[in-house]
């Protein structure tokens, strides 16, 4: 099963290619001629939530950001990706890139296809796509490598608009963003290990870029209101089971034309 190319290709296309991958897909909010507000969503599933469940969601939109955003440059195991997109939820970052440009993958039991559902994926064919987009929305690009001159996560500003870039398990960092890094850095280590699984360099990597939001910023959490409003839409309606249907009822009881079921 370790070795299984189709199971691996499968496995990789749920976490990287399957479902809406953003929050800023329309169709969250289209049901058949009716386009919903993200106010309107809430309050027709909301009845469907325990109150346990909406504390969650606004502790966790509370904590959130898109002013940091993940990236991974051509990772092939799928465990490791499904552990950074856990990461990624964990310490409050929704904006998740990845860099589909491996030739093959490696299928793990690791693999949690839960992982993609809270964040927001964008997939790039090749690099200079990333970092064009990347640039266009205004990010540093820091890079997590192997450098003798590499400046020390903890000493880092990750205070700023910042894209933290982890590349493939095998080659590290394709060229292309060696060469567009704004920064670079490394987590320091005193054992014989030179380097970590890049799952796990991607954990302390979102952990010291969080704790420096929180020391330098006072806060993590800085979404706008148009980010919380259209968020709390997604993750009300992937916290409802059957949502869809409630809604297109909802929808049809006051007139309009509802989606097909």
């Amino acid at each position: 099963m370790a070795s299984d190319p189709v199971v691996a290709r499968r496995e990789m296309d749920g976490l990287l290619r399957r479902g809406r991958l953003t929050s800023y897909d329309p169709s969250w909010f289209r049901y058949g001629d009716a386009v919903l507000e993200p106010a309107e969503i809430v309050a027709i599933l909301r009845p469907h939530l325990t109150a346990e469940r909406i504390a969650r969601i606004d502790e966790v939109l509370a904590d959130r950001t898109y002013n940091l955003a993940v990236v991974v440059d051509g990772m092939v195991d799928t465990g490791n990706v499904s552990a950074v997109m856990r990461s990624a939820d964990a310490f409050g970052v929704q904006a998740f890139h990845a860099v589909d440009r491996a030739g093959g993958y490696k299928h793990s039991r690791r693999t949690a296809q839960g992982a993609r559902k809270w964040v927001d994926r964008w997939v790039w064919k090749e690099p200079a796509e990333a970092i064009a987009e990347l640039r266009r929305q205004s990010y540093r690009l820091v890079v997590a490598d192997l450098d003798s001159a590499a400046t020390p996560i903890g000493q880092a500003d990750l205070s700023r608009r910042t894209a933290l870039v982890f590349g493939n398990e095998l080659s590290g960092i394709s060229e292309d963003f060696r060469a567009g890094a704004d920064e670079v850095v490394a987590i320091g280590m005193s054992g014989f290990a030179q380097s970590l699984n890049i799952s796990v360099a991607a954990a302390i990597c979102l952990y010291e870029a969080r704790r420096c939001r929180i020391e330098r910023l006072g806060s993590h959490g800085d979404l706008a209101a148009a980010d919380r409003e259209r968020l709390q839409a997604v993750f009300t309606i992937k916290s409802v089971r059957h949502s869809r249907k409630i809604i297109e009822r909802a929808v049809a009881a006051r007139g309009e034309t509802p989606a097909p079921g």
